[in-house]
């Protein structure tokens, strides 16, 4: 565990403008989605679809364990450094950091136990045995990501986001790395060893069926222990980093800061805050459990009694051998479509995370402009990503599917997720969008707000996708109904109450509008040049690339010309009077 910080000398820059801190954390998890699609990519092309089934249904258990043990905590943590380093009250930063590492620990460890207990459970409950090995692999995940949310929650509130992104691409390298490598081996020594004895690891096997039904769990196990071990090794480097470097107090900001509040009362108030915080987030991956399992029992349950129809919607993917397994297969097709999808959150996330020390900072010195400068500065630039990428996934969904995805042998399934990317293309635009709305909502001090508009609109979710869903004919394709419709109610639930509670009045036309007309103009120039140049040239790889280059230059002229950039954003950027001052030249800026 991590012993007292040093003080000396400064570790890093503190007190990053919001979209500085957006763009080192976005530097960062471009990165880490890089280095995530060169993992997945390859994942798919070795495990296929039923094996990528294995592999996110074991995440399915993780995520309320992990959301209970630490979700709400890191938020917490960076709401209440950033409030005390605004009020200049450095000693209770430091007090804030000792109370976690105990807390953080004891979770870590009872949610450790909890998911081995639960993997048999669960496994059963989803009739997928194989999901045991999976969950088992993943479980210490769940200790030293609640260690790693010390430090990490620590330095977002000190808006120094740096060691944070670091630490995300040291766990991606690793995970890209060893994952690949064991899942490969045991794919490898798997299948050479049935076609040389008929057994997979001294285990015999009528059929090549069940064979590889045996061995995909161990080999998605295998890629899952790749996550485990870049979990402790990012967790040692930020814990070595903060031992070595300190945070970035002084000596003397500690010695001219008032006496910190008694230990219990901080944690008193950490757990104040991060409570409606946790039970937010952990509402939101429960109900990414019921949804996973109801979808998967509602698929079963239509091979049972209408299998025929389901067979004949996909007679390339679906036959008599595998139908036992056909839940698994297209659940698997839907979680490749949501990995791309979750590319946009991934994104946006970084936002809120940067908007949280900094709309907090602002509420705490209560200065009115200035809180609505955070709040706009937060919701365009969050717009100005959402729109054209939620858009743009939807209208090319085929291409990019098979962009990603394709390789010989797997039509059938790519074809099935490009049926689900296109609705869930739209649905992402509010599922992204409403993160850092929530969070500026959490920085105002309404914490409990987001935890009531989730709970309603998982209701939403779960339930439309277990009628949808149940629907033979539609099956996995109506997956993301729910989806769409609850973060459309968040969101514009969010907004209402942001606006209510802050007294901030918001410019629908600056900040939606405009985006989205954009974003329309990014789209169909996508849609149309692929169109054209698939005509002329024939659908590739290539064509695809060419086409997303075409729908970024539009979308950028699109930008400067509707003037949807306001000049504060641009000042926030490195060298951003510079900039500012070439784009007010031709009037770009507003």
């Amino acid at each position: 565990m991590p012993g007292k910080a040093r003080a000396k000398k400064p570790a890093g820059k503190r007190n990053q403008s919001f979209l500085q801190s957006a763009l080192i954390l976005t530097a960062g998890v471009a990165v880490v989605k890089l280095i995530g699609a060169l993992f997945k990519i390859p994942l798919f092309d070795i495990l296929g679809a039923e094996g990528i089934g294995y592999f996110t249904a074991a995440y399915e258990l993780y995520a309320p364990l992990q959301t209970l043990a630490m979700a709400g905590f890191p938020i917490a943590i960076s709401r209440m450094v950033s409030e005390n380093i605004a009020r200049r009250r450095f000693r209770d930063v430091k007090q804030i950091h000792r109370v976690s590492v105990p807390i953080f620990g004891v979770l870590g460890l009872i949610c450790f136990g909890g998911m081995i207990g639960g993997a048999f459970l669960y496994a059963r409950f989803i009739n997928s045995p194989g999901v045991i090995y999976t969950t088992l692999a993943l479980s210490p995940t769940i200790l030293f990501v609640c260690l790693l949310s010390i430090y990490r929650g620590y330095y977002q509130g000190m808006r120094n986001m740096a060691p944070v992104a670091v630490s995300e691409i040291v766990e991606a390298v690793c995970k890209l790395i060893i994952g690949l490598t064991l899942s490969s081996i045991i794919m490898r020594m798997g299948t050479e060893e049935y076609a040389a004895n008929g057994t997979i690891f001294g285990t015999p096997y009528a059929t090549q069926d069940q064979a590889m039904s045996a061995l995909l769990p161990l080999a998605a196990a295998g890629a899952i222990l790749g996550i485990t071990i870049g979990a402790i090794v990012g967790f040692f480097f930020l814990m070595l980093r903060y031992k070595r470097q300190g945070d970035g107090i002084t000596e003397e900001e500690l010695l001219t800061s008032p006496k910190p509040r008694g230990g219990r009362d901080t944690v008193r108030l950490l757990i104040r805050i991060a409570v409606p915080v946790a039970l937010g987030a952990l509402i939101t991956n429960m109900a990414g459990l019921i949804d996973t399992s109801l979808i998967q029992r509602r698929i079963s349950d239509i091979m049972q009694t209408q299998g025929d129809v389901l067979c004949s919607l996909y007679p390339q993917l679906l036959n008599t051998e595998n139908a036992g397994r056909a839940h698994t297969i297209l659940y698997g097709c839907f979680a490749s479509a949501n990995t791309i999808v979750m590319l946009i959150p991934a994104i946006t996330q970084v936002f809120g995370i940067s908007a949280l020390p900094t709309v907090t900072a602002a509420w705490t010195e209560g200065v009115r402009d200035k809180i609505r400068r955070s709040i706009e500065s937060v919701i365009r630039i969050t717009t100005m990503i959402t729109f054209p990428a939620g858009l743009g996934l939807s209208v090319m969904a085929k291409p990019i599917a098979e962009l990603l995805y394709l390789q010989p042998g797997n039509e059938a399934e790519v074809a099935v997720i490009a049926e689900v990317l296109s609705l869930l293309g739209i649905a992402s635009i509010f599922l992204a969008t409403s993160t850092p709305i929530c969070s500026m909502l959490q920085a105002a001090g309404r914490v409990d707000l987001p935890v009531k508009l989730l709970s309603v609109g998982v209701v939403i979710k779960v339930a439309l996708n277990y009628v949808v869903v149940g629907i033979p004919e539609i099956n996995i394709q109506g997956a993301g109904l729910g989806t769409l419709v609850c973060y459309i109610f968040i969101v514009v639930g969010a907004l209402v109450c942001l606006k209510r509670q802050t007294k901030v009045k918001l410019s629908v036309v600056s900040l939606f509008l405009k985006p989205a007309l954009a974003a329309g103009i990014c789209a169909l120039s996508a849609y149309l040049s692929h169109r054209l140049l698939a005509m002329a040239l024939g659908s590739s790889r290539l064509i695809t690339l060419a086409s997303l280059a075409v729908a970024v230059f539009f979308y950028v002229a699109a930008l400067l010309s509707l003037r949807i950039l306001e000049k504060e954003d641009v000042l926030m950027l490195p060298k951003g009077q510079k900039i500012a001052k070439i784009l007010e030249k031709h009037r770009w800026i507003g």
